[in-house]
């Protein structure tokens, strides 16, 4: 552990210059892991983000292979020395300079792809205050089902529709049934909603039928992800009893492109406890470790650009924020844990989404859903534009970073993606 220390030292400089700045997401002390190209008709390469720069690993002499899977699969221990390794050629005074300096890519000039190839993707449910408020607006009476409080909830999803950041996708068209309607309708939806969530990605996975025990669940996780999970209320509100989720959800995802490790994490770990009179989670997901450091101190915002804005040329405007502690009910260990307990087997490059991470207060909401109260109340943009659900040309971004006295500031980049109208049918 001593090695890894020295990575988070905050004393540590890089002669990247642009690594030294201090509002930069990518300092000496992130180092994430991402894939890019210089051209779409060349393969993806394994890249670390340092400052505005990109290092290509296979061209620096770190790794001999651009296999993304392969490399987040290793055991811990080998994935540290890696870190250490690039954060001793990157440092200030380096011997590696030259050869590293060949290596370098500005990343406005390359193309940055989804941060590994997804095998599986599943969507937990994470968010104790989104999910307290989406159950007042549809059961007043019994926000919260009994279960929540024990279990971690999940649904399965796709990852043939999950896109990497700076892309657009259509409207999605499905079945919808309004209350006073006898039959339902094909149609665009018009409650068109962004879900703020973080992305958590399987390293090494476990064979069938041998659950992850919770003291080893950090073990199998390479980095986490900023990531959008899109909703379409209305078919969502139609379609989800009995069985949950299905077409409201799986025709699009966005995800960044970068792996915050969960070695750069470190300085931001935090104890993981609940309100007095909470009930205690059932053995297989508590241990020592996950009550002291379990929970990470990760600041989310999210800031929207409207065809409108785009015209006049004004930049994004944030219109929530919250932050992980605050928000999750659930830690990254046990979610692990529960998804394997009955013998599901995990692969290198599984996704997991947190769920809508909501913070406590109402200007906190992490979808549209909560901030307008179910379409009840429109929020107004800086411009005068007011938005229920989005529209066709709205573009939606996800920030995340941390910070705090005694540590460098580290960031997550950025998760973006623009609404273009629906297909004809």
């Amino acid at each position: 552990m001593q090695d890894l220390t020295s990575t988070l030292n905050p004393s540590l400089r890089s002669w990247v210059t642009s690594a030294n700045v201090a509002d930069t997401d990518f300092p000496i002390q992130n180092l994430p892991f991402g894939r890019f190209r210089t051209s779409s008709n060349e393969a993806w390469r394994i890249g670390v983000a340092i400052g505005d720069q990109v290092l290509d690993l296979r061209a620096a002499g770190l790794v001999e292979h651009a296999d993304m899977a392969q490399l987040i699969s290793q055991p811990k221990k080998q994935r540290i020395e890696l870190r250490l390794a690039i954060s001793q050629g990157l440092a200030e005074g380096s011997s590696e300079q030259a050869r590293f300096e060949k290596a370098l890519f500005s990343q406005k000039l390359v193309e940055m792809g989804t941060p590994c190839d997804v095998g599986d993707y599943s969507d937990f449910y994470v968010g104790i205050h989104h999910a307290t408020a989406v159950g007042k607006l549809f059961r007043p009476d019994n926000p919260l089902l009994p279960n929540y409080k024990w279990v971690p909830i999940a649904y399965h999803g796709r990852c043939s529709t999950l896109n990497a950041t700076g892309t657009t996708f259509p409207r999605p068209l499905g079945q919808i049934k309004a209350p006073d309607a006898e039959a339902p309708t094909l149609q665009p939806s018009a409650r068109l909603d962004y879900e703020l969530e973080l992305g958590i990605i399987i390293s090494n996975g476990n064979a069938q039928g041998k659950p992850i025990p919770i003291e080893q669940a950090e073990d199998h996780v390479f980095g986490i992800t900023l990531f959008n999970d899109w909703s379409a209320r209305d078919i969502q509100a139609w379609e989800y009893q009995p069985l949950g989720p299905f077409l409201s959800k799986n025709f699009a995802s966005t995800i960044s492109p970068w792996m915050v490790t969960l070695e750069a994490l470190t300085p931001y770990r935090r104890e993981f406890k609940r309100a007095e009179g909470e009930p205690h989670p059932l053995p297989y997901l508590s241990s020592t470790q996950n009550s002291d450091q379990g929970a990470f101190d990760v600041k989310l915002e999210v800031l929207i650009q409207t065809q409108a804005m785009r015209d006049a040329g004004l930049q994004f405007e944030r219109i929530s924020y919250s932050n992980f502690t605050d928000a999750a009910y659930w830690t990254v260990a046990q979610m692990v844990t529960h998804h394997t307990i009955n013998g599901c087997a995990l692969r290198p490059g599984d996704l997991f989404g947190s769920g809508t991470l909501s913070g406590p207060k109402a200007e906190q909401a992490g979808s549209l859903l909560e901030l307008t109260q179910g379409g009840k109340q429109a929020i107004t943009l800086s411009n005068g534009e007011k938005r229920v659900f989005l529209q066709d040309g709205d573009a939606i971004a996800l920030k995340g970073w941390c910070e705090k006295p005694g540590a460098v500031r580290i960031g997550f980049g950025e998760c973006i993606a623009t609404v273009t109208p629906s297909p004809k049918h």
